[in-house]
């Protein structure tokens, strides 16, 4: 089983959300953090709340140097990386094409900026952040997990085309990562998976309309949304359990979709 005390995690889009009950959680139990994200400002408040041995680094996931620097800058600041989560992503929803309902002409259909916007954020975004730093844990023999984030979203949710095939990638990623490090013989030094939430309790699902709220809970047999700091919860013990690699674990209180079983 691995320590997370003195561990260092990489969290990117950790000003918020997941990202940031991660860094808590990861904290409290003696590991050290570094967070990025695009924001500096958003980076700094979350510095001053969270205190201990976290660092901050303003990244821009789909810029190829903005990765490499980052990687580096853990490796300065704390000799090692051993948890990646590159958490950073975003959403632009929007039906692939919308025919109006009284004269079934399409009226709107998603546009091509919020189809490419959340591919290279999404996808390319966690390609080129675990790949800086997978490289730069292999050099420095670390040993750790590379945790992606997935979603009940890649299993296919209208509206969310551009969303949902991001996480459909996340979800081949660890088969596909895993197998590269066992053919190199790494495979038992640096694991990789994913977590998979469902509707996670936010300040953006709290904003939603309340009928529609209600209906996502009449198929959530837990009855309520699943807690940031659960997911957190997760990856921890998916670092610490040396046996786990090369696969994708739901966190969603039961989610039924569109059926009560």
């Amino acid at each position: 089983m691995l320590a997370i005390k003195g561990a260092v995690a990489v969290i990117t889009g950790g000003s918020g959300g997941i990202g940031m009950a991660l860094a808590r959680y990861w904290l409290d139990h003696g590991g050290r953090v570094v967070l990025a994200d695009i924001s500096e400002e958003a980076l700094l408040k979350v510095q001053a709340v969270l205190g201990g041995e976290t660092a901050v680094f303003m990244c821009d996931v789909t810029k190829e140097g903005d990765n490499s620097r980052l990687a580096d800058f853990v490796i300065e600041k704390f000799g090692q990386i051993n948890l990646v989560a590159p958490f950073a992503g975003i959403f632009r929803d929007c039906l692939l094409v919308s025919p109006d309902r009284e004269t079934g002409r399409v009226v709107r259909k998603m546009a091509l900026e919020d189809f490419k916007k959340v591919i290279d954020i999404n996808l390319t975004g966690v390609f080129l952040t675990v790949r800086e730093c997978l490289e730069r844990m292999i050099n420095n023999k670390n040993k750790g997990l590379i945790c992606l984030a997935s979603s009940t979203g890649s299993l296919g949710t209208a509206g969310q085309i551009n969303y949902s095939a991001t996480k459909a990638a996340m979800s081949v990623f660890p088969k596909v990562i895993a197998a590269e490090l066992f053919r190199r013989g790494l495979g038992g030094q640096i694991r990789c998976v994913a977590v998979a939430p469902g509707y996670c309790d936010t300040p953006m699902a709290r904003s939603m309309n309340p009928k529609a709220f209600e209906k996502i809970l009449e198929n959530v047999p837990i009855g309520r949304l699943i807690g940031a700091d659960e997911v957190a919860s997760l990856v921890g013990e998916l670092y610490r359990n040396e046996a786990l690699t090369g696969d994708v674990y739901f966190i969603h209180g039961g989610l039924r979709l569109g059926s009560k079983g």
